[in-house]
């Protein structure tokens, strides 16, 4: 469908409200089963516009209103889950809900992105093995530091459990990136945790990294810096004073995030993955033909 084409839809909708000029990535849809996550990440930028987003609730009537959408949308259209909220967020574990959305989606013949932080979506490996070459999974690990991660995403699965997850995924023929985003200055912005990231994810079998830096918001600046009261000072300099405001939220100064997200092109390569950067101006440093959302990765790409 093209960009142009205006249809009414509920659920299934094209991806990237803020039309973001820094989002270079092919058209797609998005779809998130859950209103809000589990995973209480700090630096979450969902609380800004989703109230008590920290409190995720499955989608009400949502299977009928995919399935009543995707009658409006070509098949072989490409469906992020999820942008919003992580659809493997804990409740999943108990309702299927993302579960059963997947398989509406693939049975259907469209092609379909996931992005997650949880070893959950081995779950359903069976269906992504049904349906191969049509599906990539995104699975962000900023850290493999436990005490750090654990501070920094306090209720998302450990970062061992993702890591298996790439392993097990890869050796089944499932395409895999590896999200190093957000890249937070003085927490995980040095050059041995994202060195350890790129090489372990590599050794997991992930065919692509992806990276990004920190944007800061009010709302997950405050929570970042009530966990981390000593590098509060050095933030609010280098984001409220040094940095720029642009699309609702500050971005660090150009400098700074243009040398973090070489370390990051540099490891990749080094390892043996594509590479892509996500709502950044730095363009050059993407391997040619790959995309931060790992679309590239789907069959029939173009």
């Amino acid at each position: 469908m093209s960009r142009a084409v205006r249809v009414s839809l509920s659920a299934v909708r094209p991806f990237d409200p803020w039309r973001n000029p820094l989002c270079p990535c092919p058209f797609k849809y998005g779809l998130n089963p859950y209103t809000g996550c589990g995973h209480g990440c700090l630096y979450c930028y969902i609380t800004s516009y989703i109230p008590d987003a920290f409190s995720p609730r499955p989608k009400e009537g949502l299977l009928e209103k995919v399935r009543r959408d995707l009658e409006k949308i070509p098949r072989g259209g490409v469906v992020a889950l999820s942008n919003s909220s992580d659809p493997y967020t804990p409740p999943e574990a108990r309702l299927g809900l993302t579960r059963r959305v997947l398989e509406a989606l693939l049975e259907r013949g469209y092609r379909v992105l996931i992005v997650t932080k949880s070893p959950l979506v081995l779950r359903d490996l069976d269906i992504l093995q049904r349906h191969r070459g049509r599906a990539a999974v995104q699975i962000t690990i900023t850290t493999l530091r436990e005490d750090l991660a654990a501070a920094l995403e306090p209720r998302a699965p450990r970062p061992a459990g993702r890591l298996e997850a790439v392993r097990r995924l890869s050796a089944a023929g499932i395409p895999v990136s590896v999200r190093l985003d957000p890249l937070v200055p003085l927490l995980n912005d040095d050059a041995g945790n994202i060195e350890e990231v790129a090489s372990r994810a590599a050794a997991a079998g992930a065919a692509h990294l992806v990276a990004s830096t920190y944007k800061a918001k009010r709302d997950n600046f405050a929570r970042l810096a009530k966990a981390f009261p000593d590098k509060a000072p050095t933030w609010r300099r280098m984001y409220f004073e040094e940095g720029q405001y642009f699309h609702g939220q500050w971005y660090a100064p150009k400098n700074y995030r243009r040398k973090v997200l070489e370390l990051a092109a540099e490891a990749a390569r080094r390892h043996g993955l594509q590479f892509s950067i996500c709502r950044e101006e730095f363009l050059e440093l993407n391997t040619p033909g790959a995309h931060c959302d790992g679309s590239h990765l789907l069959s029939g790409f173009k």
